[in-house]
């Protein structure tokens, strides 16, 4: 038998929020976090804004000698996980370490650090890069961080896969739990990629919005007018717990995972497979996983990330995995007003799928203003809503073609 998983804890910073109850408010307010970018001059750039972390000093949440050793996607990773575990009320003097593990994920990594870094090599030479800079860049550095400041000494590893990163390291702490190689797992995802050499990579692709005069509507995913996604910065950590293991120690459940899809497109390395295919499977091999029909959903977080292709192809995929059932179903993209979250988005947006099954509330895809014929079903536009969520459904594509579909159900004591 299945060992059962439950969601105890959640930690997020976000463009729209320093915590998850802050971003949780603002998405259902329809508060979108895109701006100007701040962290560099990007006037020479053709895309000039980005869902940035607002008012974020780094010394205001953690030590300030470690603060200056770490990255900012790591800095980011501390402090959302700080929040998952103080939400969890998990004492970890009560645990066995060995039985307590850490999946996270970057798709980028330190990204502010190596372009500092590179720049001082280039101006005054080897010597001058900093000791700490292999271990502030390297991606997996967050778990191994986490585990130190935790004392827990379970699996521990990082994943991987672009826009995919933190719905693959929760799904695979999943099936840690669920295979009992752990009892309680830390898991999400971090990135922190706004900055010259990200935003330029992506103007490059000709993947980014352009739309600089109107920051607030640039990501506007499923409309026709939609021109390319905002980049954001963000973490997302949750933990997972084994369901008789939460209880026994009177653990605050939000949530259950039942079920997880992984797939491979094996079609090209930044487009989509035609008509959603990957995601089709994905999200047939999560609802199969879990013991759900079509119908059992109520709500999908899609990935929606404003692009011309994903939002085509994920429509197209969701009316062919659900048949008519499509056209019942509520659908937001959450990145309409986080931006792109990129390594950080499975993992935030898994956060926000927990709280809609919670709450019985669905946050809208704001800026949806005209209809694309390709784009035709009830993306929630604008406003939340109040409906009661059974199951939701949390979508992850990145490139490379690696497809992630998280199910998770309302949780009922």
């Amino acid at each position: 038998m299945k060992r059962r998983v439950v969601i105890t804890g959640m930690g997020a910073i976000t463009p729209v929020g320093h915590s998850v109850h802050e971003t949780w408010q603002n998405l259902l307010a329809g508060k979108g976090g895109v701006e100007k970018i701040t962290l560099f001059d990007s006037s020479p750039f053709a895309t000039q804004i980005a869902a940035e972390v607002k008012n974020f000093d780094a010394e205001n949440f953690l030590d300030r000698k470690e603060a200056k050793k770490i990255d900012r996607f790591t800095q980011f990773a501390l402090i959302a996980a700080e929040e998952a575990v103080k939400d969890s009320k998990i004492n970890f003097d009560n645990e066995d370490r060995d039985r307590v593990g850490v999946i996270t994920g970057s798709g980028i990594g330190g990204m502010f650090s190596f372009e500092t870094e590179h720049a001082k090599l280039l101006q005054k030479g080897p010597r001058r890069v900093s000791p700490h800079f292999i271990p502030q860049m390297i991606g997996d550095i967050v778990s191994g961080h986490i585990s130190i400041r935790y004392n827990v000494k379970g699996p521990n590893y990082s994943t991987i896969s672009a826009c995919a990163t933190s719905a693959h390291s929760i799904g695979v702490g999943f099936r840690t739990i669920q295979y009992n190689d752990a009892d309680v797992v830390i898991c999400g995802g971090s990135e922190a990629a706004v900055t010259p050499m990200g935003v330029a990579g992506f103007n490059s692709m000709k993947a980014l919005s352009v739309r600089n005069d109107e920051p607030h509507k640039a990501s506007r995913p499923f409309d026709r007018d939609r021109d390319g996604f905002v980049m954001g910065e963000a973490a997302g950590m949750i933990i997972l717990e084994e369901y008789e293991h939460a209880v026994s120690r009177g653990a605050p459940i939000y949530g259950e995972i039942v079920g997880i899809g992984f797939t491979g497109d094996a079609f090209h390395i930044t487009q989509p497979a035609p008509g959603g295919e990957g995601a089709i499977r994905a999200m047939k091999i999560a609802m199969k996983d879990a013991g759900k029909h079509a119908q059992d959903v109520d709500y999908i977080n899609a990935h929606g990330t404003s692009t011309m292709f994903n939002d085509k192809n994920e429509t197209e995929a969701i009316k062919q995995t659900f048949g008519e059932h499509a056209y019942q179903l509520h659908i937001s993209s959450t990145k309409s007003m986080t931006g792109h979250l990129l390594g950080a988005a499975g993992a935030v947006e898994t956060i926000v799928s927990t709280l809609a099954t919670k709450h019985g509330q669905i946050p809208p895809t704001v800026n949806y203003e005209n209809k694309d014929e390709n784009c035709d079903l009830n993306y929630v536009p604008n406003k939340a809503i109040d409906k009661q969520v059974n199951t939701a459904i949390s979508n992850s594509f990145g490139f490379g073609g690696h497809n992630v579909t998280l199910c998770l159900s309302r949780w009922e004591q």
